[in-house]
């Protein structure tokens, strides 16, 4: 006679749609009703598809008598018992358990990760059946037993039948077509990964077009550092002009965006800056102040000749939103809850200007949440200076990038006529 190991479920359990389940899973919500007895003969314990039982009662929706019992070796028949099945089942990990409908409780059944084979006993299944929901006050209508022990996997069988319930799943079971072999499973697996992995990939390659104004970018613009971002925001077929003009036009487009950033903001008279521009325009290493960051911003802060001027900030144009693949599932980033079916036979942010260096001296920092307030003015001088600095940078196409976008935001809400020039230079040097 087999030992009972242990017995983690005794009392009452409650149902819904006439189902209980297995589930040993963590990766799976669970077999439909035609998985789960796809190919058996017996209708009361679906296990056609690993880790999981699917267990049938009588009663539709209440509390059932249920005891769920271990043992060490095969039990013997139990008299009184009026309708038995048997499967074979293995969990799928060593979290087992008893789940109620919708997950609305469970208990731990502490199996290993071996094969067993499982007895589901019942009895009162018509009467159940027949009563169909049982209040709080109802005495007890149907009940059941089950039992797991150690054994090689086998078919299932129908022990013994009495309910007309239990003749009406066995009948369902039997019209159920085989379940797939492992090996089916794991090429429909397989499929089902590249068919994700397609979508996503689908999901990717819209996005980043999207990002870049309709069209994939260069391996250039992908590495480039600086504020390629920021000017995609602007225009973004501007940005893909100046990539394809080449390192001759986008070091003079660097050089138009810092004089006329320079010119917008009163600095380019400034003997200091002149000079930069000029060396910037002669291919030469930048001069003092220009050779150290934290000089330069102080050279800015400290000369009275600096005018003080404002603009207001430049708002990108509108563009639509992005819209996925129409296929993509990728996107359903939420967490999804998928319950047990039924049986239907059962009765971009915004860009940020370079802000100028610490000098020691008082900044105010103004935060804002939001799309860009266009009347908040900013200093003409501290947005110019960076275009003077980005187009100084050893890559041609990150000096042209940066200082346009320094450019943009120096002159504010009249940048465009910033980026018609560079189109004009861009268009007319190709």
């Amino acid at each position: 006679m087999g030992v009972v190991v242990h017995r983690p479920v005794e009392g009452e359990v409650h149902v819904h749609y006439g189902q209980i389940y297995v589930e040993s899973d963590p990766d799976s919500f669970g077999p439909d009703l035609a998985e789960a007895f796809a190919g058996q003969s017996g209708g009361l314990c679906g296990a056609a598809v690993p880790g999981a039982l699917w267990l049938t009662t009588g009663l539709h929706t209440g509390y059932v008598g249920f005891t769920a019992e271990v043992h060490d070796q095969a039990p013997p028949p139990e008299a009184g018992w009026e309708d038995v099945v048997e499967v074979s089942f293995r969990p799928a990990s060593a979290d087992s358990a008893l789940v109620q409908w919708a997950g609305e409780d469970s208990w731990d059944l502490d199996l290993e990760e071996t094969d067993y084979r499982v007895r589901y006993s019942a009895k009162g299944m018509d009467e159940a059946n027949r009563q169909d929901t049982r209040l709080d006050e109802d005495p007890q209508l149907d009940c059941y037993l089950l039992q797991f022990w150690p054994a090689p996997p086998a078919p299932d069988r129908v022990v013994k039948e009495t309910s007309a319930i239990a003749a009406y799943w066995h009948d369902y079971a039997r019209r159920q077509p085989p379940p797939p072999t492992p090996a089916e499973r794991a090429e429909a697996e397989r499929l089902a990964r590249l068919a994700q992995e397609r979508a996503e990939q689908e999901r990717q390659l819209a996005y980043e077009r999207w990002e870049w104004g309709g069209r994939l970018p260069s391996q250039a613009l992908r590495s480039v550092d600086g504020n390629v971002r920021g000017l995609l925001d602007f225009d973004p077929d501007l940005v893909h002009a100046i990539d394809a003009a080449g390192s001759g036009v986008q070091r003079a487009v660097a050089l138009l965006a810092a004089r006329r950033a320079c010119d917008a903001a009163g600095l380019a008279d400034l003997d200091w800056i002149a000079e930069g521009l000029t060396a910037l325009a002669e291919g030469r290493p930048m001069p003092a102040p220009f050779d150290d960051p934290e000089r330069v911003w102080h050279a800015l802060d400290s000369d009275p000749r600096v005018p003080d001027r404002t603009v207001r900030r430049a708002v990108p144009p509108d563009r639509p939103p992005f819209e996925p693949p129409a296929s993509d599932d990728a996107g359903m980033l939420l967490p999804q809850v998928v319950l047990p079916v039924v049986a239907t036979a059962q009765p971009p942010g915004e860009p940020e200007a370079e802000p100028p260096r610490p000098t020691g001296e008082r900044y105010i920092l103004v935060a804002t949440v939001g799309p860009p307030d266009p009347s908040l003015r900013m200093s003409q001088p501290h947005m110019a200076l960076p275009a003077l600095l980005g187009a100084a940078e050893a890559d041609p196409l990150q000096a042209a990038l940066d200082a346009v976008y320094a450019g943009v935001a120096a002159y504010g809400e009249d940048y465009r006529t910033l980026l018609q020039e560079v189109w004009s230079l861009c268009e007319g040097r190709r």
